[in-house]
């Protein structure tokens, strides 16, 4: 088959010099978190690492995460030696944003690589359609204003998964697949929400035989856990030694922490929070109580102060039951029909997998507790993999694609980079969404006619949200209701995810 172009490899080239004009912008205080894991890294005994509380942004990530932070610290020595100190709390000279700019970009060749494997281990019409998928994520705003803005590496992070997740595209790559993940969640723990169907997946065609459920192939059992327990060794292993489990544990699941983040994430949480928003005002005339001293915490959504006035309140163990409750239903069916069958073979359905990841990323978005608006990605990412698979696919894909996106633009609330966020997020909708709309073939199935009119005019409205969540507001209330725009981008976004989460699972379950 011919070159596609442009090639992932030019587009990679173009977003950088993009990003590195994107330099001075705005930084959130994620930047400083990461230059103080610099110095924790660098200047403390690894046993120190996690007893660290000089700053206020401790070391809450696992081990992985923190190796590759000492090893950056090697080179970040070599650049301005002070950013490694543990008490220059607050540290940013040019030398030290530009540099850990520069690793932001240089880390995301993972993410290149990996979408260049998944363009290639597809093939025929499908390769075209993969070309373009490879290329949104590549360019996406959500990897540009969370990565390459507010500061983090998630387009690394994400790069290995989708290495994992193209592995398992073949029986061959099953192993590797695995101990990539594992090696993953050694990262950054989020991406447990992910490994229920990872454990089924894998359990299913690497662990158990085709002909039956009830013959395990206990070599690969053997080869598969062996090698995950090791990977997991690396990691945890010198702190269960010192006994530091418990305490890398508080750090790495803080449930002392509120149900919503400091920006409501848009999810099931957020609607039940604007509802309650609203019942304040109602339930005088319906003769309901009102607990006065949540109501300044409903209208702000500060971290760890999420209380509701007039509706019930949500425990961790409500969030974990429907997290679990949702995400079991779908894996029922990719446990009970892995494969696709051919007259002859059958080979694994790769295609329910990554479905079953993406469920398993929008359940544990939807009803998780304390959940981060960015965490989005782990849905948006892994559904653009076969969003393009037919015309159904992506009529649930739009509506996601503008709400996730949308919903992180409270992130960045400085003037400078309003047009940056808005132009390219614009852009980005509008381009992909057509290119989309003309590579996706027609499905099989019928597709559904109040869907497909709820995502245009989910999409019509996004345009004057967004000019009055952010322009309008301002301009007509000042500093009063500053709680407005946050709630409305929230609830309205909140919406299109629920909306496009009901649309993909009855996809996933009629396809």
């Amino acid at each position: 088959m011919t070159e596609i172009y442009p090639s992932i490899a030019q587009c990679a080239i173009v977003a950088t010099a993009f990003k590195i004009l994107l330099f001075p912008a705005y930084k959130s205080t994620d930047f400083e978190v990461h230059r103080n894991w610099l110095a924790i890294t660098n200047s403390l005994p690894i046993w120190e690492w996690y007893y660290e509380k000089t700053s206020e942004w401790t070391l809450d990530y696992p081990p992985f995460f923190a190796y590759f932070e000492w090893s950056l610290s090697q080179i970040a020595k070599l650049v301005d030696p002070a950013m490694l100190r543990v008490y220059n709390l607050g540290y940013d000279s040019w030398q030290t944003v530009y540099f850990q700019r520069f690793t932001v970009i240089a880390t995301e060749l993972m993410l290149v690589y990996a979408l260049q494997l998944f363009v290639e281990s597809s093939h025929g019409m499908s390769k075209r359609a993969a070309h373009a998928a490879a290329i949104s994520i590549l360019l996406s705003p959500g990897l540009l204003i969370i990565d390459h803005i507010h500061f983090q590496y998630n387009g690394a992070m994400y790069g290995v998964l989708i290495l994992s997740l193209v592995l398992a595209r073949h029986k061959s790559g099953l192993l590797a697949s695995g101990f990539v993940f594992a090696a993953l969640l050694c990262m950054k723990h989020i991406y447990l929400y992910l490994a229920p169907a990872y454990f089924v997946y894998l359990l299913r065609i690497y662990c158990l035989s085709p002909k039956s459920i009830f013959r395990i192939q206990f070599l690969n059992c053997l080869k598969l856990g062996s090698g995950i327990l090791g990977i997991f060794g690396l990691a945890f292993g010198p702190f269960t030694i010192k006994n530091q489990m418990p305490q890398i544990l508080s750090r790495l699941f803080p449930f002392s922490r509120g149900l919503c983040h400091a920006y409501w994430a848009p999810n099931v949480w957020a609607m039940y929070s604007f509802v309650d928003r609203v019942l304040i005002f109602v339930a005088p005339r319906l003769g309901l109580p009102v607990k006065m001293e949540a109501v300044n915490s409903v209208t702000r959504g500060l971290v760890g102060d999420t209380a509701f006035a007039v509706l019930p309140e949500i425990t961790p163990r409500i969030c974990f039951a429907l997290t679990l409750i949702f995400q079991v239903i779908p894996l029922v069916k990719l446990f009970l029909r892995p494969y696709i069958q051919r007259p002859n073979s059958q080979s694994p359905d790769w295609n329910a997998f990554i479905g079953a990841v993406t469920l398993c990323g929008y359940s544990s978005f939807l009803f998780g507790w304390h959940v981060h608006e960015k965490a989005i990605l782990l849905v948006i990412i892994p559904f653009s993999l076969i969003a393009l698979n037919d015309r159904r696919y992506l009529s649930a894909f739009r509506p996601l694609a503008v709400s996730g996106h949308v919903s992180l633009f409270p992130l960045l609330f400085t003037p400078a980079e309003f047009p940056v966020k808005t132009v390219y997020t614009i852009f980005w909708l509008v381009l992909f969404l057509m290119v989309f709309d003309r590579t996706a073939p027609a499905s099989k199935r019928p597709r559904f006619f109040l869907f497909d009119r709820f995502t245009i005019l989910y999409i019509t409205v996004s345009i004057p949200l967004i000019v009055y969540s952010s322009l309008l507001h301002q301009i007509i209330f000042g500093k009063s209701y500053e709680f407005l725009p946050l709630m409305f981008m929230s609830s309205y976004s909140a919406i299109g995810v629920v909306g496009s989460w009901i649309g993909f699972m009855v996809v996933y379950f009629t396809s």
